[in-house]
């Protein structure tokens, strides 16, 4: 099984000669195996993905490796079909390995799911990084180190893995090889047709928004979205010192290859001090300062009310 792993990893594609670049960029792969697949749940998949963005997608039910988002628009980045073989021999290999893991804790009828990461990452043109591992039902489970070089057991079962990964001697040098030689190659092949889709910066949009019930606290929410890259500062403010907030700061996908964050912060019905709401971005030229008043708020639902009357 090893040789046919490492040997397939192999086939992604030859180094080709550095070229000078700015920034930082990264290569990853995610695979995912279950034991047992559900409808819209298939027993195999694999995403593959350029810095944060999925740049090509396959599973075993359709058994084709199809290019993501923009990338669906270039012609010449890789050769689709070559891959789709590729994936569909990963997907056997790794099928194989989760069926060993559960022979191996005599647990055939339950519910399992095997998970496979690994990929390489450049600074300036340059290899500053690369990464292995595995994962059973949510637990690590075994990874490749590559300055002994050796896969490195983190389960009882991947004790079994590591004497078939580790077989013949030649296998844990290619893996080696691979994180450091073959992964990069690829990463700097594919860098000419994804710069300018990995290199944009979009602005956020903010919006400052509030909800209070009677005799509570006002709740104020501060939303960012629709910004890349995924590196945000959300802070709110009362008479310009920082407050403590009550939930949010997390940064999620908005499903359209950019993102969102949002941050909430409770003001006290006696607190009329102004709030504000500060953004910092890698687009922005400057930090954005998005004001909430209470004064002016209170004045606006009283204008409304006397209007109503």
């Amino acid at each position: 099984m090893a040789p046919v792993l490492l040997s397939l990893l192999l086939l992604l594609g030859p180094a080709v000669p550095k070229e000078t670049q700015a920034g930082s960029y990264s290569l990853s792969f995610l695979y995912t195996g279950l034991s047992r697949p559900s409808e819209g749940f298939p027993s195999f998949q694999a995403i593959a993905y350029l810095n944060d963005q999925p740049f090509f997608h396959y599973n075993s039910e359709s058994r084709k490796a199809k290019p993501l988002g923009p990338w669906s628009q270039v012609e010449g980045m890789e050769d689709w079909e070559k891959e789709s073989e590729l994936q569909k021999a990963r997907e056997d290999i790794f099928m194989v390995t989760l069926n060993d893991i559960m022979d191996f804790y005599k647990d055939k009828e339950g519910s399992h799911t095997f998970q496979g990461m690994f990929g390489c990452e450049l600074q300036n043109n340059e290899s500053s990084g690369a990464f292995w591992r595995y994962a059973y039902d949510s637990q690590d489970f075994i990874k490749f180190d590559k300055e002994i070089p050796a896969w490195v057991p983190l389960d009882p079962a991947a004790l079994n893995t590591k004497q078939k990964w580790e077989a013949e001697e030649v296998y844990v040098q290619r893996a080696k090889a691979y994180l450091e030689e073959e992964c990069p190659g690829m990463l700097r092949r594919y860098l000419p047709y994804s710069r300018t889709h990995l290199d944009r910066q979009d602005s956020p949009s903010v919006s400052v928004t509030s909800h209070v019930a009677p005799g509570q606290k006002t709740t104020l929410k501060c939303l960012a979205y629709d910004f890349y890259p995924r590196g945000i500062g959300l802070r709110w403010t009362r008479a310009g010192d920082t407050q403590e907030t009550e939930s949010g700061g997390d940064v999620l996908p908005s499903g359209n290859g950019t993102y969102q964050s949002w941050v909430v912060v409770g003001v006290p019905p006696q607190d009329q001090d102004p709030h504000s709401c500060h953004v910092q971005h890698s687009s922005l030229a400057q930090p954005l300062t998005v004001p909430w008043d209470a004064r002016q708020e209170a004045r606006a639902e009283g204008e409304v009310g006397t209007q109503a009357q």
